[in-house]
């Protein structure tokens, strides 16, 4: 069978599978000193791929030719978490930022404002008119049902140029209309119904869009924002107690999904919420160019004035002024989480791709793998240092995959948008490289069924964990071979490559290519279709 794909030569691919880094381990909750005090703004999760709902297997058909950007923010909501639950933010900017030239600099922003409208509900009791404690008065079934208290809403701009200087026009409903509405959190069943029916009344928030200055017939798509379940699969105790699992359990496939029960790992047990975009790929791209850098950011005001007499109203007891100061950033999964320095955290959320050089020295002189060797065994951290072959996906993408033509060096997720989608059930979950290794290396090439996973911007199912875990212990030095051909030298503030990534300098030898954490991105549930992110967990189910 035929896979439209963008053309990608064996060199090339031999090149992708050994620079998936550092620069994806896995998701980011509470990856900093300051974004804990402040969870709202917290971008967990970002995802951009090439939408694969209704897609043939040749890549053809349903909305591929649409882009799908996904923002996560509030990680590891309790979904009993109430009575107020997890509304966004009213004094927040919310922000998607797409690069398309490959100059690490914002040419495309989707900024998100959020509005919190308390209905202020009165109930008769005796000869007064009391406020209600909670966020409905019954069951919630419709878009502003009457029984909710809180309604939330939202706007959506899209700035063409730099987001605070560029222009900005209004994206729309179809219908003229500026506001969006968000659904209420599944805050239970008695309220909601059944998840089945929880996932009818949020599709009735999947509203179609009319995106301003897209060609014409391109310039419709789809938004969500609403309350999704978590679906990064990670062992998250264990990975931050120093990967606390015995190292036969780490590196024994049997195993690859003991600690995951099916999916249902602890954070599979969380929601989020979600921010969901679906634009045609030529609203997005500029000229020739086919490849798109994204990464997602939010910003708070510079100042705020606590009131310590608050009126009476919902999140009124503060006044906030000033210039927006970034908070949060995500590009590739756990840069800052598990690569960036403990000193260097909340510099990293509040800096921009253009000046990620900077940080070149936790990529290219990483401390993760020496930490693994605390229950890998001594020495099993790579020799090959500087370590080149982590620092493609972090710095330029992957020449002949998702490096444009010109790359300035930035931590961005690229998304090459000429590689056509893969429908769900066939897709790889270790991307690129688990084709590689799939048909039995790069010889046999041609067999390649999916190249439009991570690195390849990255979707749901993508276990972006395990290809992590393997290329920092050097399994994919093991893998390839002998390879001084990384395609760094020369590329602006990037050492020379000064030692070669190849086998011998890999201590756990091929062993570390069956590095895992213990549970299967393949195993969690999703849906096939736009929003993708599955049903929420309800707040009065058994924990």
């Amino acid at each position: 069978m035929q896979f439209k794909r963008h053309p990608v030569t064996a060199a090339c691919l031999l090149l992708a599978i050994g620079s998936i880094g550092s620069a994806a381990f896995a998701s980011s909750h509470r990856e900093a000193p300051f974004i804990t005090t402040a969870p709202k703004v917290d971008g967990t999760d970002f995802y951009m791929f090439r939408s694969y709902e209704g897609v043939a297997s040749n890549g053809t058909g349903g909305r591929s030719d649409y882009v799908t950007l996904i923002a996560n923010y509030q990680p590891l909501q309790s979904p009993y978490g109430g009575p107020n639950y997890f509304s966004m933010d009213p004094n927040a900017l919310y922000e998607i930022h797409l690069d398309n030239v490959g100059d690490a600099k914002e040419h495309l922003t989707f900024q998100f404002r959020f509005n919190n409208k308390l209905n202020k509900v009165a109930l008769d009791i005796g000869t007064a008119k009391v406020a209600i404690p909670l966020v409905q008065a019954g069951a919630v079934a419709n878009v502003n049902d009457a029984n909710l208290n809180l309604n939330e809403s939202y706007t959506v701009n899209l700035v063409r140029g730099d987001r605070r200087k560029g222009s900005m026009a209004a994206v729309t409903k179809t219908d003229g209309s500026a506001t969006f509405e968000k659904p209420v959190d599944y805050i239970g069943s008695k309220t909601l119904g059944n998840p089945a029916a929880y996932e009818v009344y949020a599709q009735k928030h999947i509203h179609s869009i009319k995106v301003p200055g897209c060609p014409a017939g391109k310039d419709t798509g789809k938004v969500f924002v609403g309350q999704r379940q978590d679906g990064f699969a990670v062992n998250l105790g264990t990975v931050f107690d120093l990967v606390n699992a015995p190292a036969s359990f780490l590196l024994d496939p049997a195993n690859k999904d003991a600690a995951g029960n099916g999916g249902q790992h602890v954070v599979q047990k969380t929601n989020i919420t979600t921010i969901a975009l679906e634009v045609h790929k030529d609203c997005l791209t500029a000229g020739t160019e086919t490849v798109l850098g994204g990464w997602t950011t939010a910003s708070l005001r510079q100042v705020r004035l606590l009131n310590p007499q608050p009126p009476s109203g919902h999140q009124t007891s503060a006044k906030n002024g000033g210039a927006w100061v970034q908070v949060s950033r995500l590009g590739n999964p756990l840069v800052n989480e598990l690569v960036i320095g403990l000193p260097d955290k909340d510099k990293f959320n509040a800096s921009a791709p253009k000046n990620d050089t900077q940080f070149l020295t936790y990529v290219t002189n990483p401390t993760l793998p020496a930490l693994l060797g605390l229950v890998l065994g001594a020495n099993v951290a790579p020799t090959n240092l500087p370590r080149t072959d982590l620092a493609t996906v972090f710095l330029t993408g992957i020449p002949g995959v998702n490096k444009p033509a010109s790359a300035t060096p930035s931590e961005v997720l690229r998304l090459n948008t000429a590689i056509a989608p893969v429908p769900a059930a066939e897709q790889n979950r270790l991307g690129v490289a688990g084709e590689v290794l799939r048909v039995g290396g790069v010889a046999n090439l041609s067999q390649a069924r999916d190249l439009a996973g991570f690195p390849n911007g990255r979707r749901p199912k993508d276990d972006v964990v395990d290809i992590a875990l393997v290329a920092m212990a050097g399994g994919l030095c093991v893998i390839n071979g002998d390879n001084n051909a990384l395609g760094l030298n020369g590329v602006p503030g990037v050492p020379s490559l000064t030692s070669a990534c190849k086998p011998s300098s890999v201590p756990l030898g091929g062993a570390s290519a069956n590095l895992h954490d213990g549970v299967d991105q393949a195993t969690v549930p999703f849906l096939a279709r736009f929003p993708y992110l599955n049903t929420p967990n309800s707040g009065s189910a058994t924990y």
